[in-house]
């Protein structure tokens, strides 16, 4: 390249040399018509001439280094572009995945929620332990609820849809003692002690069992079947000699005529 334009810079000395010669006087010019000096001078023309193809392609060469510049720049630019492109849908699919596990998880947590309120939990009842249904759980307590409240005719319609509704639940023997306790304060005397000597029948060593034989008597009073409750009362303090129970069927034995 520094060549090249070295013999740029030399070109317009040589276009005037060959000027000169050319309008030189005519006494001047038989001293170029020698075979030596037409050589010289068409050396020196091909010399102008492959001066100015260089010149020509050197600036070819500089348009095109120039254009490949510019379209390596737009490339560059076009690409830059992209990256930035390509990272924000990047975060994007980053804050949409992470919104994703977020709802997983929520999901999954009100499932694990809603799943727990229908398996089995662990209760405790007049000193028996036993799994049941969160359903039946909250019907008992519910029933137990009315009955602590007064309300004896709703505890009694809700004991006795218990019982039907969940055969075989563990809170069945309390569910009978309550049933018969809501019979009683409804004066209801002889379906109490239906449930009363079903509870006995079934479960003698439950915890309500002395209760229970006690309530029998108290029903039989009410009935007049002064006999009857002595045999209960009796019998009540032979079976639990060491209850609460028997301590006050002693105490209405003492006032049976």
């Amino acid at each position: 390249m520094r060549a090249a334009m070295t013999s740029l810079r030399l070109a317009p000395s040589l276009l005037a040399a060959l000027l000169a010669c050319a309008y030189l006087p005519q006494g001047h010019a038989a001293l170029f018509e020698d075979d030596e000096a037409r050589r010289a001078i068409l050396e020196l023309r091909q010399r102008v001439d492959v001066l100015n193809q260089s010149s020509q392609r050197s600036a070819e060469d500089s348009a095109q280094l120039r254009r490949a510049l510019i379209d390596l720049q737009s490339q560059i630019e076009g690409l830059r572009a992209e990256v930035a492109t390509l990272r924000g849908q990047n975060e994007q699919l980053v804050r949409e995945a992470a919104e994703l596990q977020r709802r997983h998880k929520d999901m999954a947590q009100g499932v694990d929620e809603r799943l727990r309120q229908f398996e089995p939990v662990k209760v405790a009842v007049d000193g028996q332990e036993f799994q049941a249904d969160p359903a039946e759980k909250r019907d008992f307590e519910a029933a137990l609820a009315r009955f602590r409240e007064g309300k004896f005719a709703e505890a009694q319609t809700l004991f006795a849809s218990f019982l039907k509704q969940y055969a075989g639940s563990g809170y069945q023997h309390s569910v009978r003692f309550w049933l018969g306790n809501a019979q009683y304060a409804t004066r209801d005397y002889k379906e109490a002690i239906q449930n009363f000597r079903a509870l006995l029948a079934a479960a003698p060593q439950h915890a309500r069992a002395p209760e229970a034989a006690l309530s029998i008597a108290n029903c039989q009073i009410e009935l007049k079947e002064t006999r009857g409750a002595r045999k209960t009362l009796e019998d009540l303090v032979r079976a639990y000699p060491q209850s609460e129970a028997a301590v006050a069927a002693k105490e209405r034995l003492s006032r049976l005529k």
